[in-house]
């Protein structure tokens, strides 16, 4: 199979890449514009692979996605392309717009043109995967709610708003031109090359230089964490073994408070890389002022992708966050090297 994937110089889809060239023999193309959270560092391991190729291209360029198509002639689309942080969608809401929806819009039209000169066979084969977030439901009310596939949309933020158009498009694509879809929709990400304004790297890096650890709120919004490569599994499930036109809620059934999830870092952290003044780590957490706008929790039901597909995750929190931990800390060069000035570990998405 050949496969486009893009994004995927980001978190998520490098690790789709990683898991694609690692454990099958399709070929990979990535079409990735390289922003600030787009690092081909994270590609490494793969990069010399003669079933790997990298395409510097944006999503918003049509003609640029139209010679891309006719050259690499994908059988299958991987569409993790977008801006993903909430607080720069607060601090500036054009940019998710323009790449999470016209963005969207453009990949989806170029693919459908090429899809519909596309052989009988080809056209069977043809499957466009758009990957999303468990923000677009929004905020869950009780305790034990759970966000399932047909959870009614309700998102907060510019980002899950982005993403949420997003996901309508897709869909409409699919209902209106017979075109061959999937939709997955994934709680929190973790684990290695996670670009360090994210919750758990921050804190990480934050900790090892001794600067305050910033909590908002009073740190109990709660989130359901999946580990990076589990994720990058189960996508790599969908899209081959998925049916056209399902939507799949991928979780990792680890409900934590972020509070609870800074408090086991520094744990972690005091026992691999104590303090050299014998303090523990938890003695930099700072409460700040909360984000406007956040969502107190979200949960979600991952039981159609574990009874249809198979797929479970493989990793506790337990199990991945000191994986994640033990990763920062034998690839420090890793994280001075994608912070490149623009972004030093600020707080964004005050919306002062």
């Amino acid at each position: 199979m050949k496969i486009l994937v893009t994004g995927g110089a980001g978190f998520i889809g490098s690790a789709v890449i990683r898991h694609i060239i690692h454990n099958t023999d399709d070929e990979v193309l990535n079409l990735d514009k390289l922003t600030y959270a787009g690092n081909l560092e994270s590609l490494k391991d793969i990069d010399q692979s003669a079933r790997y190729n990298f395409q510097h291209s944006d999503i918003c360029d049509k003609e640029a996605l139209e010679e891309v198509f006719n050259s690499f002639q994908p059988n299958l689309v991987m569409h993790l392309a977008a801006e993903s942080h909430v607080d720069r969608s607060i601090d500036g809401p054009a940019e998710f717009v323009n790449t999470n929806i016209v963005g969207t819009y453009h990949l989806l039209e170029v693919a459908r043109q090429y899809w519909q000169n596309l052989d009988d066979i080809g056209k069977q084969q043809f499957k466009f995967h758009h990957i999303s977030t468990d923000e677009v439901y929004g905020d869950l009310e009780g305790t034990t709610d759970l966000f399932t596939e047909t959870t009614p949309y309700a998102p907060s933020s510019p980002y899950s708003a982005s993403k949420a158009s997003s996901d309508h498009l897709v869909r409409a694509w699919h209902r209106t031109y017979g075109f061959p879809i999937l939709v997955t929709n994934c709680s929190n990400n973790y684990g290695p090359y996670h670009f360090p304004e994210k919750l758990i790297p921050l804190v990480i890096l934050n900790a090892l230089d001794g600067k305050a650890l910033p909590i908002y709120g009073k740190g109990n919004q709660i989130r359901d964490w999946l580990y990076v490569e589990d994720h990058a599994r189960a996508l790599y499930k969908v899209v081959t073994e998925g049916k056209v036109g399902e939507t799949y809620n991928i979780g990792g059934y680890n409900e934590k408070q972020n509070i609870e999830v800074v408090k086991t870092i520094c744990q972690i952290l005091d026992k691999l890389k104590p303090q050299e003044n014998g303090q523990p780590y938890e003695s930099l957490i700072t409460f700040v002022k909360d984000r406007p706008g956040h969502d107190l929790r979200y949960a979600i039901d991952a039981s159609k992708i574990a009874n249809e597909l198979n797929w479970t995750p493989a990793e506790t929190f337990d199990s991945g966050i000191r994986k994640t931990v033990e990763w920062y800390l034998n690839n420090m060069e890793w994280c001075s090297r994608v912070q490149d000035g623009s972004y030093q570990r600020e707080r964004l998405g005050s919306s002062e």
